[in-house]
């Protein structure tokens, strides 16, 4: 009998025996599979074995039309859960950990804060044509031709502001930090 017989025969009548039939013959290639994700013969074996439960629990619920690359990726992806699950570390939660944690964002949002800072002050620094194209690209998120057009600047020179802008920006900003490491 056809793949399709099969199939038809168990959705026709819900014996198991006809997907037993079914999966008998995708054994080796599930082996395959699993072995080629696991490198382990027992891990690949156990997998096996989940994937013809999970292919029947899920052949009930559905109706499958191409079954070999269905179950091929029923087996792939249990053999990537498999591996991600196994890279997992678990993770004890204690008030230290929770503590040290809420240090670690507030630390990250003061410093993200004074970069913001910075940032603003900086630009300020900028001259008028690189500020105001740098505010218009990075900050209002306009395009180059957009800003020419409400600037009256050529696309040539949007570019130069912006390029040069961003740099002056940069090393304005790395001035501030090594001013402010100093002092620290």
């Amino acid at each position: 009998m056809t793949e399709q017989e099969l199939l038809n025969r168990f959705y026709a009548d819900r014996n198991k025996e006809w997907l037993g039939i079914l999966l008998q013959r995708y054994t080796l290639l599930l082996l395959g599979v699993c072995m080629k994700y696991l490198k382990n013969e027992e891990a690949a074996r156990d997998a096996v074995q989940q994937i013809f439960l999970k292919a029947i629990t899920e052949l009930e619920k559905y109706r499958v039309d191409y079954f070999k690359s269905w179950l091929y990726m029923i087996a792939k992806n249990h053999c990537l859960m498999q591996f991600r699950d196994k890279n997992k570390v678990p993770v004890e939660l204690n008030e230290q950990v929770l503590i040290q944690e809420a240090d670690d964002v507030l630390q990250s949002i003061r410093e993200k804060d004074q970069l913001l800072d910075w940032m603003h002050d900086s630009l300020k620094s900028l001259s008028p044509e690189q500020q105001q194209c740098v505010t218009l690209f990075y900050l209002e998120k306009k395009s180059y031709q957009q800003i020419a057009e409400e600037t009256g600047y050529s696309l040539l020179q949007v570019k130069s502001f912006i390029q040069n802008g961003k740099r002056n920006l940069k090393l304005l900003i790395l001035r501030r930090q090594q001013q402010n490491d100093k002092i620290k």
